[in-house]
C-alpha cells in the first residue's frame, strides 16, 4: 500500500526555520517526481514545491523563492523541504504529493497527485 507520512511541523517564530521530511513506502519512489503543497485556514491548497526524480529539476512557489529548499534522498525514499526566515503567512498544513507525470507543469497541480500524505501543521507565530 502506497503511504507518504510527513513529519516535522511545529511552532516556530517569525524568522525561524524548519525542516519538513516525507517518507515515501509502498511505491517506486524514483519513478515519481515529488512536491510539497500547503493548504492554510479558509483557503485552497497551493503548489510550493516540487522535485523531479533525479533532484536535477526544481521548482518554488514564487511566494517561498530563496527562503525554502526542496531536496530527495532516493536511497532512504525521503523527500525534504528546509524552510528557513518563516513568516506567520506560512502558516498551513503542509502536505507531501507523488506525482507520476512527466511534464513538469503538471507538477504544480493538485489534480495530477497521485498520492497525498496526511499533512503535518506549521505554524509561525509573529
Amino acid at each position: 500500500q502506497e503511504q507518504l507520512i510527513e513529519s516535522g511541523g511545529g511552532l516556530v517564530q517569525a524568522g525561524g526555520s524548519l525542516r519538513l521530511s516525507c517518507a515515501a513506502s509502498g511505491l517506486t519512489f524514483r519513478t515519481y517526481a515529488m512536491a510539497w503543497f500547503r493548504q492554510a485556514p479558509g483557503k485552497e491548497r497551493e503548489f510550493v514545491a516540487a522535485i523531479n526524480w533525479s533532484g536535477e529539476i526544481i521548482y518554488y512557489a514564487d511566494v517561498i523563492q530563496g527562503r525554502f529548499t526542496i531536496f530527495r534522498d532516493n536511497a532512504q525514499n525521503m523527500v525534504y523541504l528546509q524552510m528557513n526566515s518563516l513568516k506567520p503567512e506560512d502558516t498551513a498544513v503542509y502536505y507531501c504529493a507523488a506525482n507520476l507525470q512527466d511534464n513538469p507543469t503538471r507538477w504544480k497541480s493538485r489534480i495530477f497527485v497521485n498520492y497525498w500524505g496526511q499533512g503535518t501543521q506549521v505554524t509561525v507565530s509573529s
